[in-house]
């Protein structure tokens, strides 16, 4: 296992998932509910910001692996999951949402696989319209773990929102993404 800044990155996004979750069982004494849900952002815009620099870096440092590319999709996958899971019992989301998502990057990471294991993993390579659907939930999830007003705007309300949004994206990138596999999906049942 190759170890460089790029893989400690996604190690460090790794650790902080046990940290999001640590956050919210605290005693109260030892924080409010503003400082836990403040710390909890933090956290999360933290891990996401690594996630940009451990690719930026492996790219640039020319320090990519297989292992990095193995493990930096996993974290995000974690993290994520790990912050809706934590906001459906908080009861900032709802759990529909969190298993669309979830349940949709369970989805893709196996048809990826499952593509790239018979050689055709061009055909669910990531497009523009996965990653406008990371974007979205990837804003909407530090507005509902924070989900106090800030600067005059309702954080609960427009976090809500563009998680709705992120959901719909999902469910279409999750759609767009079979639609380019089942050619090979249906190449493939046809020859049993």
């Amino acid at each position: 296992m190759p170890f460089n800044l790029p893989i400690l990155l996604t190690w460090l996004r790794i650790v902080a998932i046990p940290l999001l979750i640590a956050v919210y069982y605290l005693p109260a004494a030892w924080a409010t509910p503003l400082e836990r849900d403040l710390f909890a952002t933090v956290l999360f815009m933290a891990a996401g910001f690594t996630d940009w620099a451990d690719g930026y870096l492996a790219r640039r440092w020319n320090q990519t692996s297989a292992f990095g590319a193995f493990l930096d999709p996993v974290a995000d996958k974690l993290m994520v999951a790990a912050a809706l899971i934590v906001l459906v019992q908080l009861g900032r989301t709802d759990a529909i949402i969190a298993m669309i998502i979830i349940g949709r990057e369970i989805t893709i990471s196996a048809l990826r696989e499952w593509m790239a294991k018979i050689g055709a993993s061009k055909s669910v390579a990531v497009s523009m319209l996965g990653k406008v659907k990371t974007a979205a939930q990837m804003v909407a999830i530090p507005m509902l773990l924070y989900y106090q007003p800030l600067w005059g705007m309702d954080m609960a309300q427009l976090g809500g929102g563009l998680i709705w949004v992120a959901a719909l994206l999902t469910l279409w990138s999750m759609g767009y993404y079979l639609r380019m596999a089942w050619p090979e999906i249906a190449r493939r049942s046809a020859e049993k």
